[in-house]
């Protein structure tokens, strides 16, 4: 009787130490995460390419959109990112100045343009941008918005591109002044700005504007969005960089409008 119990218990405890081992295999698993910090005018392209990703490796990407200058200054602090992705080479440059990113995986990964949009319904179309373009004559009374001169990107691309048509210094008062490019094509979309400076690529996903004109590519410094591994990232960060960089990757970011400045890879 005793020898029926104890072959029964020790069934038990081998059944239950193999149901443990697998619920523990299951857990690690789903645990599987990568955490990517994007420039905001990622988000559209980049989530359907996180999706993309999960659904071929399981590894389930959660993703943080703000400005670069906002990301570069959190990873500074410590937050816990495995990859950065710049919409301009300065951010980048500052992360690595700070010892956060693993440069040697940096590449420089998507080109973008930037472009004059108004509210949908708005009688301003077809601005022809270049030296001599008066903006706050075309303003008015009205709002320009954009993400701050000093600091975003897409800022910084279109006070240069203003200083050098000679056009910033009349604008400049009549800047609303966005925490982030998604943040200043909201303030057009919702008609609380007459006219604003974003990427293409925004512009092409809010139905709420349309694009006016388009700023000379040789009117402000190159737009390049590079994206690396943090210091900190898990080794499966490796993986997801090299997907960014397949052919598949590639297909949805030029949907969004984004230039793809590499050779893809299969």
């Amino acid at each position: 009787m005793h020898r029926l119990v104890r072959h029964g218990l020790a069934r038990y405890l081998v059944a239950l130490s193999l149901l443990l081992a697998s619920n523990c295999t299951a857990a690690l698993a789903q645990d599987k995460s990568l955490t990517v910090f994007a420039a905001a005018s990622m988000k559209n392209a980049l989530d359907d390419i996180d999706a993309a990703y999960t659904a071929k490796t399981g590894i389930k990407i959660v993703a943080s959109y703000a400005a670069s200058s906002a990301l570069a200054k959190q990873i500074e602090q410590g937050a816990p990112a495995d990859i950065f992705a710049s919409a301009d080479t300065d951010w980048m440059d500052y992360a690595i100045g700070k010892k956060t990113i693993n440069e040697p995986t940096r590449v420089n990964l998507l080109g973008n343009s930037i472009v004059l949009i108004a509210p949908k319904d708005s009688k301003i179309d077809n601005v022809a941008i270049g030296s001599g373009f008066d903006l706050a004559k075309l303003a008015g009374d009205g709002k320009i918005a954009t993400a701050d001169v000093k600091s975003v990107p897409v800022g910084k691309y279109a006070k240069a591109s203003l200083e050098k048509l000679g056009a910033w210094t009349a604008a400049e008062p009549k800047f609303a002044m966005a925490e982030n490019v998604r943040a200043a094509l909201a303030l057009v979309a919702r008609g609380e700005a007459v006219l604003g400076i974003v990427y293409t690529t925004d512009a092409k996903v809010e139905p709420g504007v349309k694009i006016v004109g388009t700023f000379p590519a040789d009117s402000h410094p190159a737009i390049v969005y590079p994206v690396a591994a943090t210091a900190t990232a898990k080794a499966e960060a490796a993986d997801y960089l090299a997907f960014l960089r397949t052919s598949a990757a590639k297909a949805v970011f030029e949907k969004y409008g984004f230039k793809f400045l590499l050779s893809p890879t299969t």
